[in-house]
């Protein structure tokens, strides 16, 4: 039986925030690898990796999420601006207790952005920060005008301000943000956010308070009902680990028992129970949805590669993270109504990245080729389907400018799959069609073979009458757009 799409129904508008990005201080998830400096042998401009950006370019990266992540509680901004030579070196506790140069601050952070043609969304430091430190380094960044901070951003060399669309009041504020209860978070988040300062009016700041950890409704519940009214996002946190375990043993990135790769998507599909038991709750103090939920940290969480430094979290990427990739940018997707913005963790070298580099070597990953064949969804609408869909797999749909993209996953880890959709009337040809699959579970790029696991030109769609019919090998994801 074939799927339905409904292409006649208007659906919501599928953010091209939920292809957001997050970059710590987090081993050589920053330095080296976005960040070599201006007198690196690497080639770079103004200090930014430009084999790096230029990938990035290649799938429009809307937004990245940075100081952190836990770094964010500990970063205190003044110490990344100013002569680089001049500013203060710090131990970053958090990961691995290595010793940074904060030669990446501010200034670098926009000029990243810039390069990306990204948005920005920075995180308080609310854990060991106070609401003065907040409110002065939203002056520095946002303030026109005269004002103490706007003079020291000039004195460092930018004349006018730059545009902050998102900013987050704390960052797992449950946890090692401080250890807080939701009571208290919710009073603390009241306070800071009064003190936010919004010197655009035609651009008001974005606010995004710090939500739950994966399955705790009550924080949700709990900061909605004292603080819902004076925030626009709500974020969650929700990692996919094959073992179901945050001790010693989370599983191993490649090399892994078929059991794991099975256990991997269905902790990966539990994405979908989650958004929809914490919307349910924001729905009873939002039910216009005036507030969104920001999943503003998600991906796979592996065991370290051998023989890396354990707070650096390196992990290889295979066909399997390209599978929980897929998996969870639909369910996203199916959830737009709600989802607005999500940001996976993180973009280069640190758990289930886009890019890894070594020295001058760079690759990209199966979970970056996903990003890439995904890129029709952006702003586009959502639409839905009605009919069987087969075991195994998870599909999305979406149309803009007259096109509709179908991305489908058959996250199967032996058996093909013949997978049909209908309605279709109104299309008269495939535009375009790409797959990534690959043989084995842990298929993956080296630096030795950069190549193994890539985006190909699909060539199983068959499209006549209004019916599209894909034959979908085990382990694949395939995007077709129809015109």
């Amino acid at each position: 039986m074939a799927i339905e799409l409904l292409t006649q129904k208007a659906g919501p508008q599928i953010s091209k925030y939920i292809y957001g990005q997050f970059s710590e201080h987090l081993g050589n998830g920053i330095y080296g690898s976005l960040y070599v400096g201006e007198d690196s042998d690497i080639p770079n401009v103004n200090g930014m990796r430009s084999d790096v950006v230029d990938a990035l370019k290649q799938i429009h990266v809307p937004v990245l999420r940075w100081p952190g992540g836990l770094f964010a509680d500990t970063y205190h901004w003044q110490d990344g601006i100013g002569q680089k030579d001049s500013r203060k070196k710090i131990v970053n506790t958090n990961w691995g207790d290595v010793t940074e140069n904060n030669h990446f601050g501010t200034h670098e952070y926009f000029e990243l952005l810039r390069q990306l043609g990204a948005d920005a969304y920075i995180n308080a430091n609310i854990g060991s920060g106070t609401v003065q430190e907040m409110a002065e380094w939203v002056e520095y960044m946002t303030m026109p005008g005269e004002s103490p901070m706007a003079n020291l951003r000039r004195k460092n060399g930018r004349e006018n301000p730059w545009r902050l669309k998102f900013f987050g009041i704390g960052n797992e504020s449950w946890g090692g943000g401080g250890n807080m209860r939701p009571e208290y978070y919710s009073d603390v988040y009241r306070q800071y956010q009064t003190f936010l300062p919004q010197y655009d009016k035609d651009h008001p700041i974005y606010k995004v308070a710090c939500g739950p950890n994966e399955d705790d409704y009550n924080w949700t519940d709990t900061v909605m009902r004292y603080a819902g009214q004076y925030l626009d996002g709500i974020s969650l946190h929700y990692y996919t680990l094959p073992t179901g375990t945050w001790g010693q043993n989370k599983g191993d990135a490649t090399g892994f028992p078929e059991a794991e790769w099975d256990s991997t998507m269905t902790r990966a599909k539990h994405m979908d129970e989650l958004i929809t038991k914490h919307s349910t709750i924001m729905d009873r103090y939002d039910p216009d949805h005036n507030v969104d939920l920001i999943v503003d940290e998600w991906g796979t969480w592996f065991n370290v590669e051998k023989g890396t430094n354990p707070g650096f979290l390196h992990q290889q990427n295979t066909i399997r993270d390209a599978m929980v990739a897929a998996i969870n940018l639909n369910i996203f997707h199916k959830h737009a109504d709600r989802v607005h913005m999500a940001n996976i963790a993180q973009m280069v070298n640190v758990l289930q990245a886009m890019i890894l580099t070594k020295g001058d070597k760079m690759i990209k990953t199966p979970t970056y080729y996903v990003f890439d064949m995904y890129q029709k969804h952006m702003d586009a609408d959502l639409v839905e389907g009605v009919g069987q869909v087969p075991k195994n797999v998870t599909y999305t749909a979406s149309q803009k400018d007259g096109e509709l993209t179908i991305s489908i996953c058959n996250y199967d880890a032996h058996e093909a799959v013949d997978t049909q959709f209908s309605g279709l009337a109104k299309f008269t040809e495939v535009d375009s069609a790409k797959i990534i699959t690959a043989d084995k579970l842990d298929a993956h790029n080296t630096f030795d073979d950069p190549d193994k696991v890539v985006e190909k030109t699909y060539t199983g769609a068959k499209f006549a009458n209004g019916e599209l019919t894909l034959a979908l090998p085990a382990k694949s994801v395939v995007s077709v757009t129809l015109k």
